[in-house]
């Protein structure tokens, strides 16, 4: 978890702070509490907007992600505006999404991850490249890429739903809603409940409530 002096702040900034707070806490899934948190932090973790290796370090070392690929994507996924920052109103956005997002926004938001070339599709050269890049090398005599290739037809076999090569985004919700194991099919880009309650607990005491199934 981040240390606790990102939520230490100056007397001076409260007013600022409670304005922020005030903006984004009623459009979030997070309590007033908890955005105002985000804010503080955020704020710590940068004077201006957050560049892509803090918000990497962020990713790798408070939420244990680690894939190189996917940490690429997910600050894709925040960035919104495309400015290569996360500005703090993403920031705060996302992270709603991120900790406490209905199984509707978990679904959109892996989708945006896995669609490496946004053109509305997760190819079967994408399941390929993600599947690739997050499973473990070990030695073996066999061709490891024909082992991947064997897993992405087993894998496009279950979510493609119109016979088109590919998967929709209507191919993966109708899939993952009937087995909600295959949201993170191609590799973890939401935090895991432990993770998610431990980053919770540096600024509430009431984690365990806090944190959605």
């Amino acid at each position: 978890p981040p240390p606790t002096t990102l939520l230490t702040t100056h007397p001076s900034a409260k007013q600022q702070h409670t304005k922020n707070t005030d903006e984004h806490y009623p459009t979030t899934h997070n309590t007033r509490h908890q955005v105002e948190a985000l804010v503080v932090m955020y704020n710590k973790l940068t004077p201006s907007k957050l560049d892509r290796a803090k918000f990497r370090d962020l990713l790798h070392n408070t939420f244990n992600i680690t894939d190189d690929l996917l940490m690429d994507r997910i600050f894709r996924t925040f960035d919104s505006d495309n400015d290569s920052l996360v500005s703090l109103e993403e920031w705060i956005m996302n992270l709603s999404i991120f900790l406490r997002g209905t199984m509707e926004e978990k679904l959109l938001y892996c989708f945006k991850i896995y669609d490496l070339n946004s053109d509305g599709f997760i190819s079967r050269e994408e399941m390929f490249s993600m599947l690739k890049n997050c499973m473990l090398k070990q030695p073996t005599e066999e061709d490891p890429d024909e082992g991947i290739k064997d897993l992405v037809e087993i894998v496009l076999k279950k979510m493609d739903y119109d016979h088109d090569g590919k998967a929709s985004l209507a191919d993966y919700k109708k899939c993952v809603e009937a087995e909600p194991l295959l949201l993170e099919a191609f590799g973890p880009c939401l935090p895991d409940a432990r993770t998610r309650q431990a980053f919770l607990a540096t600024f509430s005491e009431n984690a365990s409530e806090l944190v959605s199934d």
